[in-house]
């Protein structure tokens, strides 16, 4: 009889644990979640918009950009859409986040029609760009004087 009910005990114990590890993981994996979005559909989502984390990319508006410590804020563009955004995160922007260059922020959108980002990624367009047909990967390009001496020189 003691057997019997030792087994149904951990039995039981076994289920609760496995139930508990199965409501965390969901849980933990619906709150990391973020959307992808283009502000074009950001601003067509409605009040969904307001409950989900969100990932929004673009172009940074040249002149936007206003730092204030490890915050900065800025202006995404996208076409013809533009999306303010506040960006409050632990570390400052990155090097490469500058006028003109690409963005990808990873917050949530406010009432007040500011994205209030808390991770911010950016591109610089001129560092990712392909090397020139024929050129030695990590050479420095040619400059007009450098090719002018090089063909006198032949």
């Amino acid at each position: 009889m003691k057997k019997k009910n030792q087994g149904l005990k951990i039995g039981v114990a076994m289920v609760i644990v496995l139930g508990v590890i199965a409501y965390l993981a969901v849980t933990g994996a619906s709150a990391t979640k973020s959307y992808y979005v283009t502000i074009q559909e950001l601003n067509a989502m409605g009040q969904k918009a307001y409950t989900r984390n969100l990932r929004v990319a673009g172009n940074v508006q040249p002149g936007s950009i206003v730092h204030s410590g490890t915050n900065a804020e800025f202006v995404l563009v996208e076409n013809a859409n533009h999306l303010r955004v506040s960006y409050q995160g632990e570390e400052p922007p990155p090097d490469t986040f500058k006028d003109n260059s690409q963005a990808l922020a990873i917050g949530t959108f406010g009432r007040d029609g500011v994205f209030h980002a808390t991770q911010l990624q950016a591109k610089c367009a001129s560092k990712y760009a392909p090397a020139a047909p024929g050129a030695t990967p990590g050479a420095k390009p040619a400059t007009a004087s450098s090719a002018a001496a090089m063909v006198q020189t032949r």
